[in-house]
């Protein structure tokens, strides 16, 4: 509902009464948009074809009652922030106590005072203006925030790959592959834009790890493996703190892509559904893009090797379910693969 001017607002006067309604019609016409509907049905006609900035509603009514048809507007998402004003011949307190149950923010006595009813209708449109105006401030600052934040990621994606960079483009590559398997996986659309986005923080935690170990061209011994596994942990600590979604989630892929499906990865020994989906579904997309590129301690392998190991490894050190999402979409990751290449 948009209510650019109160002159221009639209009220919609529900009354089986016609004397009630040519007499509100002739209280509000020359300052508002005024509809009429003479019992609920047609309110709920008029409702179908959009949204009033306000309802004057009467509470006796032959088909459906006042009270009944409040409460079913505030039940429909769409008009649930209209607000209702009550019009009755019903004065008692309990009345009154009924409406305002029901959704109603105001109370009008028949018979009716003119200037008191122009008063009460002014008074809710300037206050649904305020809400609305609010409403939007509101939406333009959590607009900004999310937008700042993602460009935090962006930007300390970056700052991984400045310290690994051998990776180039692995982190974005990495964000597309994981996204394509969450949305063959069913996942909620919310929920795959917070994984792309979360994905390219995977290896945060490398920023701690010693440029000796990081850059070594041969394999690593036993001692320096271990500095290197606690990237997962340094890239979890790196990254608490902050609650909103995308930061929970990149928190959680940081610290378990490196866990196993059959129990036998780090930093836990984590196994089947007990790892997150989000880390779960990183894991392929991270293994895959390791396989087909070039790294210190190996070449690059074939796009067919590579989806040969993927496959061998569904139920070991892969989730089976996801690793059939992924090969079920080979031609998307091979155009992923060679769009961004280093």
């Amino acid at each position: 509902m948009t209510l650019i001017a109160q002159e221009r607002a639209t009220v919609l006067i529900v009354d089986d009464s016609p004397e009630n309604l040519q007499l509100l019609t002739g209280i509000l016409g020359a300052h508002f948009r005024v509809l009429v509907a003479r019992n609920g049905q047609q309110a709920l006609a008029r409702l179908e074809i959009g949204s009033p900035d306000l309802i004057l509603l009467d509470i006796v009514m032959p088909d459906i009652d006042g009270y009944t048809l409040c409460q079913q507007i505030k039940a429909d998402p769409r008009h649930a922030d209209v607000p209702v004003i009550f019009i009755s011949v019903n004065s008692a307190p309990e009345d009154e106590v009924r409406g305002f149950e029901c959704g109603a923010i105001d109370y009008i006595r028949k018979p009716f005072h003119g200037p008191s009813v122009m008063h009460r209708v002014r008074a809710q449109l300037a206050a649904q203006h305020r809400k609305l105006g609010l409403l939007q401030a509101l939406k333009h600052e959590a607009n900004e925030l999310q937008r700042s934040r993602l460009v935090m990621i962006e930007k300390l994606a970056k700052a991984t790959a400045f310290k690994d960079e051998e990776t180039g483009l692995h982190v974005l590559r990495v964000a597309h592959y994981a996204r394509l398997i969450a949305q063959a996986h069913g996942c909620d659309p919310a929920w795959c834009e917070d994984l792309f986005y979360a994905a390219p923080l995977h290896d945060i935690g490398k920023i701690g790890i010693p440029d000796a170990i990081l850059g070594k061209p041969g394999k690593l011994n036993d001692a320096e493996w271990q500095v290197m596994k606690t990237h997962t942990e340094l890239g979890a600590q790196l990254l608490e703190g902050d609650d909103a979604s995308v930061m929970v989630m990149a928190r959680a892929i940081a610290l378990h892509h490196h866990e196993r499906f059959d129990g036998a990865g780090y930093p836990h020994g984590l196994a089947g559904d007990a790892i997150p989906l989000e880390a779960r579904i990183v894991a392929i997309a991270d293994v895959f893009d390791a396989l087909v590129s070039v790294r210190p301690y190996k070449p690059a392998l074939s796009l067919e090797q590579a989806m040969i190991i993927i496959e061998q490894s569904a139920g070991g050190h892969l989730d089976p379910v996801l690793v059939r999402h992924f090969l079920n979409q080979q031609s998307a990751m091979v155009a992923i693969s060679q769009t961004y290449r280093d």
